[in-house]
């Protein structure tokens, strides 16, 4: 949902992984913390994402480069296809304040930024 899509700077930790779009269930909420978005579970939003299927080492990566678990909390979450997924989550007092991205959609934030 941010920084991991295709395009984005940290993708090139997912090279080769097998790519599907996907969207949550219109639970969560999506933070713009700058450089990089926080998903926090508990808001009314839908949130536009990517799912990849990784290995155990890419899967270690990622937890590195997320911090997981001293920064985001890998969590596992429902898509809306009802399909389960890991994601990582931040907790809502790190998200305190920063402004939320409405649509959902990591890309779009600069739009609704401008508007």
């Amino acid at each position: 949902y941010g920084t991991l899509l295709a395009g984005e700077p940290n993708h090139r930790v997912l090279a080769g992984a097998r790519l599907e779009n996907a969207r949550t269930q219109p639970a969560f909420e999506l933070r713009d913390l700058g450089p990089f978005p926080g998903l926090v579970s508990g808001g009314a939003h839908a949130v536009a994402g990517e799912v990849y299927e990784v290995d155990e080492a890419t899967l270690a990566t990622l937890d590195r480069l997320e911090g997981h678990p001293r920064f985001y909390r890998r969590t596992r979450i429902a898509l809306e296809d009802g399909a389960a997924v890991e994601t990582y989550l931040l907790a809502p007092e790190q998200v305190e304040g920063r402004p939320v991205i409405a649509s959902g959609n990591w890309r779009s934030r600069r739009k609704e930024t401008a508007a």
